[in-house]
């Protein structure tokens, strides 16, 4: 497997009334082959949203999971623009180029900023310290996140429910 410059194949989830945005770092192989965000169907986002919600995101088709996420003022992005990545590895991410962020936020009602994983987190810190404060870190929903089970990521996914 080859590192490759990647540029973000899709555009965000978001409109005026949104008011959580959930931003990852970028998207695997699997989400990029599919042309919409946590499409891996070992990636418990979808289950742990859906649970959340009490809709069934992970049988919705993508337009579906679009409206369904925006009834609930949810919008959905990554961090990174474009990147040097070796598959889906977040480890292997270099060259970084970051997402115009700051559109969305004056674009929309976005209150709190949720982080799917680490590296989502640790880069939206050093490219947007302005948005800080509205920034919560959550357990990725990626299974290579394998020390969470479903069970624990709802539990601390639910603060996104504000």
């Amino acid at each position: 497997m080859k590192t490759e410059k990647l540029v973000h194949p899709f555009l965000p989830v978001y409109d005026e009334n949104t008011r959580v945005l959930i931003l990852g770092s970028f998207p695997s192989v699997k989400s990029r082959e599919a042309g919409f965000y946590y499409m891996n169907p070992h990636n418990r986002f979808f289950q742990v949203l859906g649970a959340l919600l009490n809709e069934n995101l992970v049988d919705a088709s993508v337009e579906e999971k679009t409206k369904l996420l925006l009834k609930h003022r949810i919008g959905l992005f990554d961090v990174v623009r474009s990147c040097k990545i070796k598959g889906s590895q977040d480890a292997s991410i270099t060259e970084v180029e970051v997402n115009d962020l700051a559109k969305i936020i004056r674009e929309s009602r976005v209150e709190r900023i949720f982080l799917n994983g680490k590296l989502a987190y640790k880069l939206f810190l050093k490219y947007f310290p302005q948005y800080a404060s509205r920034a919560t870190l959550l357990p990725s929903t990626s299974p290579a996140n394998a020390s969470y089970r479903l069970t624990d990521l709802i539990e601390k996914w639910q603060v996104i429910l504000f």
